[in-house]
């Protein structure tokens, strides 16, 4: 039988942090199976989930704990089993001049309609031809069947103009 793991990780950015986590994962028998990982401020940060064989789980959990330290945390979590449901899957992406709260009334508005983030990834950037502030997001969105997206298209279009950004929301395929 197979235990899974999220793992995630914030250490200083340096040469040799993923050669190290996953030396520790092959070593002790895991599998590296999915993972996001960032360098950020001077720091890297990153999630994964590894596999392994249930009697092998206390010592790879072991090898992991030991790489943590002053430089390098680490929280090693069971990952949860998912049932599998039927969900359409949408790409939101918005871009417009940068201002506070622009994530909140984004994540607001689809907390209100029990919609999923599966993934989001935003970059603050300057425009080429002002050097104005400009906020991107790409996010991943799960939909239950039941949820109108029609309103849902509609409410993003009203944050839309009160932000004065421009949100585009299209489907990108349907779970199973």
């Amino acid at each position: 039988m197979q235990q899974h793991f999220v793992i995630s990780i914030i250490s200083d950015d340096k040469p040799g942090v993923v050669e190290m986590l996953s030396a520790a994962v092959a070593e002790n028998g895991g599998n590296w199976e999915d993972s996001r990982m960032a360098h950020f401020a001077g720091k890297f940060a990153g999630i994964l989930r590894v596999s392994v064989a249930s009697d092998a789980s206390e010592r790879l959990k072991a090898a992991l704990t030991d790489l943590a330290g002053p430089d390098f945390k680490l929280q090693i979590e069971d990952a949860l089993a998912v049932a599998a449901d039927s969900r359409q899957t949408l790409q939101l992406k918005l871009v417009g001049n940068d201002r506070p709260g622009i994530v909140r009334e984004i994540s607001r508005a689809l907390a209100a309609r029990k919609i999923n983030v599966e993934s989001l990834d935003t970059r603050y950037t300057s425009t080429p031809w002002s050097g104005e502030p400009l906020f991107t997001a790409e996010c991943t969105i799960s939909v239950a069947e039941d949820v109108s997206i029609d309103g849902l298209h509609d409410e993003l279009d009203e944050i839309a103009d009160e932000l004065g950004v421009e949100i585009d929301c299209e489907e990108t395929a349907s779970a199973l």
